[in-house]
């Protein structure tokens, strides 16, 4: 059994209709788990509110409200590819996390996240990801060394400090003879609620695309995401008729498998570049990695 040292954090949403309980709200929210866990979690005084003091099967839900838990996994499934450290000073981590693997815990992975192998690997329990990869998409995650900064380097990812290249590979190619796209559009959840969607309204996703090469049937991208929406890149790609390799959530969801460690998602975070708010150095920082090109 994997139980993480350090607690999980769940925001509840603003809803029409709110669940009768917190109770009702998770189980609803984490289906995978089973009302039986979520009831023995409760009853064990294992979900605790924002004061920290352990829920009951009726606490009432509170949009806005913050509840903690701590993941548990009976049998959690090694990622065997390793991170590797790029960079560190006192107040930031630069990582490169190989695909498969997520930043933080989340569903059947505990231990086996970036957070909690960064963590045990240089003895930094205040550690924080200043900003998030898909477990599918390797590449470089920064990191926050010193609490008292966070938010000044937080602030870089809210206000658009920094400068992000993905790299993507297609099976699509331009038929179009376009090389060069601005996509604008507004995301949000689709029905899955681990899937986006693209809505009308106001933009709120924007990304910058552009055609690289094409060779065997293949094509690469550079991918400039200038808002970070969840799976922005993705949906955007998938959007354009580009679909990238091996990708089981665009266009389409595939059906639930266990991951085949030889045919990772061919998207990768390749560099990041920004001004550092405190001390006004430049860096910039490239993932050593490549995808299957």
């Amino acid at each position: 059994m994997a139980i993480s040292p350090y607690p999980a954090c769940v925001s509840l949403p603003e809803l029409e209709q709110p669940f009768p309980s917190v109770l009702e709200f998770l189980v609803h929210r984490f289906p995978r788990m089973g009302r039986a866990c979520w009831e023995m979690r409760v009853e064990q005084g294992k979900v605790l509110d924002e004061e920290g003091a352990p829920i009951t099967s009726v606490t009432p839900y509170r949009p806005r409200q913050r509840i903690f838990y701590f993941r548990e996994v009976e049998h959690e499934r090694i990622i065997p590819f390793s991170e590797e450290i790029l960079f560190q000073n006192d107040q930031f981590l630069v990582a490169c996390k190989p695909h498969f693997l997520p930043v933080t815990p989340g569903g059947a992975y505990v231990e086996e996240c970036l957070l909690h192998r960064l963590r045990k690997r240089t003895g930094i329990d205040h550690l924080v990801p200043l900003h998030r990869l898909d477990r599918d998409t390797a590449g470089v995650v920064l990191f926050s060394v010193n609490p008292e900064t966070r938010g000044v380097y937080g602030g870089l990812f809210k206000n658009g400090g920094i400068e992000k290249i993905y790299q993507a590979i297609s099976a699509g190619s331009a038929s179009s003879g376009e090389a060069e796209w601005r996509v604008e559009n507004r995301l949000a959840a689709a029905q899955e609620w681990f899937r986006t969607r693209v809505v009308p309204g106001a933009p709120n996703a924007r990304s910058h695309i552009r055609l690289m090469e094409v060779k065997d049937g293949l094509s690469m991208f550079r991918l400039s995401p200038l808002t970070g929406k969840t799976h922005q890149l993705r949906v955007h790609m998938s959007g354009l008729g580009f679909g990238i390799v091996n990708d089981r959530y665009y266009p389409r969801l595939q059906d639930e498998r266990p991951d085949d460690f030889g045919k990772p998602l061919q998207l990768l975070a390749k560099s990041v570049k920004f001004r550092d708010p405190i001390s006004g150095e430049p860096f910039e920082f490239e993932s050593p990695r490549t995808l299957l090109w």
